[in-house]
């Protein structure tokens, strides 16, 4: 069974950084099949957002309009670990924040943004940014 666990929330001035971390644990050759995994938010009263992709075979990433310039992602293969590196936070970042992966070997036909395209959650970690 694959889980996956985010790890570095917290709360910071706006102006700030954090490093959010997912680790992926479970079938170990699960993670080398994913084919892209994504970072997602949450805010209260809101719909969630899909915040960032990497795609692992080319390494291409995108991202939402709302952070470009300012968030970053990554994945560690040797860690088993997809990372999210937030800059220049603002408080309209505030939200939980999750990692997405799909079933291995899985492509999607609709867009990175869509929750749709994912099959396993992690159970989110809080950021809180405050003016």
């Amino acid at each position: 069974q694959v889980q996956l666990v985010e790890s570095g929330g917290g709360s910071v001035q706006a102006g700030g950084s954090l490093r959010l971390s997912c680790a992926v644990s479970g079938a170990a050759y699960s993670y080398y099949y994913m084919d892209y995994m994504g970072w997602f938010r949450q805010a209260p009263g809101k719909e969630r957002e899909g915040v960032a992709v990497i795609y692992t075979r080319t390494g291409t990433t995108d991202y939402a309009d709302s952070v470009k310039g300012r968030f970053t992602i990554s994945r560690d293969n040797a860690k088993n670990t997809l990372y999210l590196q937030m800059n220049n936070l603002k408080p309209a970042d505030t939200a939980m924040y999750y990692c997405a992966a799909p079933y291995p070997g899985r492509t999607y036909t609709g867009n990175w943004y869509e929750g749709r395209s994912y099959n396993y959650w992690g159970q989110g970690t809080q950021v809180t940014v405050s003016s």
